[in-house]
């Protein structure tokens, strides 16, 4: 059985600059996704035509479009890439132009050519969960997404809130403070 080797993080996407190239239904689904969980975040889109509902969305967050065939050009300054055109030798000329450049790539529905994946996220105020299926299984990623937006309450957002407040409180060192915090979350869990 092969392990999922993955790191999971959680980047700030309203301090990088992201870039896809492609403008097309792929283009609009990885924009669609990363504007669901980060509104604000900071994309320009760079393609020769684009789907009509991508512009409408790039119009109503603040993503600039680039109406142009990919240039190596555009990487300058971006901090990750995703991939999106429907031809495999730009998308494979994006990621050896990003690799020599050390940012960050995915190569949509292209595994051996991405640094990471964008898997399932459920997302309940300050709660962020993230969904992965090694690159496997989108569909399944989804499904799990889907279970867990509906066992998760709703109030679990003024727990955290409630949480945040008495952590304040704790007096101690960090480790007396998380030794509290676990024994606390611990019995919220098991109820």
């Amino acid at each position: 059985m092969e392990n999922n080797e993955l790191y999971p993080i959680f980047l700030k996407v309203t301090q990088l600059d992201v870039l896809i190239v492609g403008g097309g239904n792929v283009g609009l689904e990885k924009l669609t996704f990363l504007l669901k969980s980060s509104p604000n975040a900071k994309v320009t889109v760079v393609a020769p035509n684009f789907h009509p509902k991508l512009i409408e969305l790039a119009k109503k967050h603040s993503v600039e479009t680039i109406e142009d065939v990919y240039s190596v050009s555009y990487l300058e300054g971006k901090h990750m890439v995703i991939a999106t055109t429907n031809n495999v030798a730009v998308n494979i000329q994006v990621y050896k132009d990003c690799k020599e450049r050390y940012v960050l790539v995915n190569v949509a529905d292209n595994p051996p050519y991405c640094d990471f994946y964008m898997g399932g996220i459920v997302t309940k105020g300050n709660v962020k969960i993230a969904i992965s299926t090694n690159g496997k299984s989108p569909t399944l990623a989804k499904r799990l997404r889907q279970f867990f937006e509906e066992v998760i309450p709703d109030n679990i957002d003024e727990l955290v809130e409630n949480l945040n407040e008495f952590r304040k409180t704790i007096k101690g060192d960090l480790e007396k403070k998380i030794k509290t915090l676990n024994n606390l979350t611990k019995e919220i869990v098991n109820k």
